[in-house]
């Protein structure tokens, strides 16, 4: 047998083990998917301890002549633009791959590339090198999102993955903040050695991947247990004939079920307003604050602060409104939120110029706790709508208009907006966003409401 034939094997999605009894299954159920959700909650966290740390020390390395901020920009949109491209190609081997190796092995191959950032001082002798060894990284990084995906659906039941998956969701805000605290001990232990922000960070993540290996299992088959949908006797949103769909070639399935599915074209139209709006306005908020409201350094990165923390609260509680209030309906759930974006955006740019800071600042934190829960819910209208085994790829779909046209669209377009027509265009348009997001949700709630009849 050939190293390339095993190692597809290994990848593979395993098959079914023999079905336990139903009181075996009654005992495993719970301590199972306990157990993987673990797995994917710190597992995922642990790749935003190494996606984009250049930001951290940035500074440093400009003092040092290494780059300049060109040159971060640069770097940082390679990270960018391969993980919206990674975590859509990866989706498509992920759905068919075991997730208990797929996300560890994508895991440690991106700590190893910030180790090569570290200790290799060719990586940093050049912008293309650096650019280059970074793109690479944003790639290993797209393997976290789809088998987490995976997981999630084959855990855990339609009515519940609501909140599951926005508890999951903030563990992107977990690692956020852990790999600040992490850069500031290396630093602090180092002397400001700038290295110590990538290999630090890059070693704790090598231990994650060890974790989520150990936690992580596929499907619930795999383990000789029934499908989620038996075991919580809750059918899924969207079921198709798997067997007779395996016969089939990938392209076939993924071009059937998310490249010329209305739904998901929809969905990932969404997301490009949704992440305009999300890093459109965390991004500027600094500058904004700053420019318009007489902010401090300080006060405008408590801004950025707020935003991002506030998300925490905002995808849990719109996890539950979805489940509780929505009964399951996720598209009302985001016309909801989206509408109050478009409010508290309005009231964030309209609130007196001798306003105290303290009151935008308060605009801002909802803005984030608002936006995050549409962020999150996409995710889940992709994995919801779509057969299970291909709702990785769905859910990557989505990711790849998000980061590739969104979040480009916040930085360079809302950038050049500001500087050519000034605050007051640039709110209007973020205002405008918002309700062509509430315009495509509710195309799609025609779609999510008939899945749900079936």
């Amino acid at each position: 047998m050939s190293i390339s034939t095993r190692a597809l094997r290994l990848f593979a999605a395993p098959p079914p083990a023999p079905r336990v009894s139903p009181e075996e299954a009654a005992r495993k159920y719970p301590r199972l998917r306990t157990q993987v959700f673990m797995g994917i909650f710190i597992g995922y966290a642990g790749f935003y301890l190494i996606r984009n740390n250049l930001p951290l020390v940035a500074s440093l390395l400009i003092e040092e002549g290494r780059i300049d901020k060109v040159g971060v920009g640069i770097v940082a949109n390679a990270t960018l633009i391969a993980y919206g491209f990674s975590k859509f190609f990866s989706a498509i081997v992920s759905d068919r791959s075991n997730a208990r190796y797929f996300l560890p092995i994508g895991l440690a191959l991106s700590a190893v590339a910030n180790l090569f950032v570290a200790f290799v001082p060719a990586v940093t002798a050049s912008i293309g090198i650096f650019a280059v060894v970074m793109f690479i990284n944003g790639w290993f990084q797209g393997m976290g999102w789809p088998p987490s995906g995976r997981v999630l659906v084959h855990w855990f039941s339609t009515s519940e993955r609501g909140i599951k998956t926005a508890i999951w969701n903030v563990a992107h805000n977990v690692g956020g903040f852990a790999v600040g605290v992490l850069a500031a001990v290396g630093l602090q232990m180092t002397g400001n050695d700038w290295t110590s922000a990538f290999w630090l960070p890059a070693l704790v993540a090598l231990a994650v991947a060890v974790f989520a290996f150990i936690t992580i299992r596929d499907t619930p088959e795999s383990q000789g247990l029934p499908p989620i949908e038996e075991f919580r006797d809750d059918p899924a949103k969207v079921s198709v004939d798997e067997d007779a769909e395996s016969k089939e070639s990938t392209w076939s399935v993924v071009k059937k079920h998310v490249l010329t599915n209305r739904t998901m074209v929809l969905l990932a139209l969404a997301n490009v307003f949704v992440y305009a709006l999300r890093y459109g306005i965390l991004t500027w908020t600094p500058i904004y604050l700053s420019e318009v409201r007489g902010a401090s350094v300080e006060g405008g990165i408590a801004g950025f602060s707020l935003f991002e923390l506030a998300g925490i609260g905002g995808t849990i509680l719109c996890g539950v409104l979805s489940d509780k209030v929505f009964r399951g309906n996720r598209s009302m759930t985001g016309i909801a939120f989206m509408v109050a974006v478009a409010g508290m955006t309005a009231v964030y740019w309209l609130l007196p110029a001798d306003a105290p800071l303290w009151i935008p600042l308060i605009a801002v934190t909802l803005i984030g706790g608002l936006i995050y829960g549409p962020v999150m819910l996409i995710g889940l209208q992709a994995l919801d709508l779509s057969p299970r085994h291909v709702a990785g790829t769905a859910a990557g779909f989505t990711g790849l208009f998000g980061y590739v046209i969104g979040a480009t669209m916040a930085s360079t377009g809302i950038g050049f907006v500001v500087h050519t027509f000034g605050w007051d265009v640039t709110f209007i348009m973020l205002i405008v966003l918002s309700l062509l997001t509430v315009i495509f949700l509710a195309m799609i709630n025609r779609d999510e409401t008939a899945a749900s009849r079936h």
